[in-house]
């Protein structure tokens, strides 16, 4: 005989995640300093999808919670800071507002990184919730201490991504 699903279950659908226990999402502390963006960003959202975890759901929320600080000293490769456009559009006509990489780092650090991650992650209800587990900070301050986030474990990183110092041009 089939059993209904109660309440709370409809409730909390596929984003609920275990509060204790073995699967329970951890907080990791990763440095953007000197880090190519794109890179990065792959890095990070393998660890909010929980793709790093042996218990890994495709349907279900099995990610981690991320802490990026010194997003404002990211690096675009080549000659993105002037060439890339980031596209808003408001809905109205001529409501496009166009800005380039070198402009949004100016007034809005974080969302260089943001915007890279919300990428590469599928683009679901599921997705949006995990998104939210991203915390981007310009500076090295973050009110996140209570929660003793970890550094980012190796399994969770590509060797070539984390600690990895850019070519400087020449």
């Amino acid at each position: 005989m089939l059993q209904q699903k109660t309440r709370q279950m409809k409730q909390s659908g596929p984003h609920y995640f275990e509060p204790t226990g073995p699967n329970a999402p951890k907080w990791y502390i990763v440095d953007a300093n000197d880090q190519v963006v794109g890179r990065l960003a792959s890095t990070l959202a393998k660890v909010l999808i929980g793709k790093h975890k042996t218990s890994y759901t495709r349907h279900a929320d099995s990610g981690d919670f991320v802490i990026v600080i010194n997003a404002e000293k990211v690096v675009l490769t080549r000659n993105k800071w002037k060439n890339k456009i980031y596209r808003d559009y408001s809905g109205y006509i001529s409501g496009l507002k166009e800005k380039t990489a070198e402009e949004l780092l100016k007034r809005h650090p974080e969302q260089i990184l943001e915007r890279a991650v919300q990428g590469m992650l599928n683009k679901t209800n599921l997705s949006r919730h995990q998104l939210k587990k991203l915390k981007v900070y310009a500076g090295t301050a973050h009110p996140h201490a209570a929660q003793n986030p970890q550094p980012l474990p190796k399994s969770a990183t590509r060797r070539s991504v984390i600690g990895m110092k850019p070519k400087k041009a020449s």
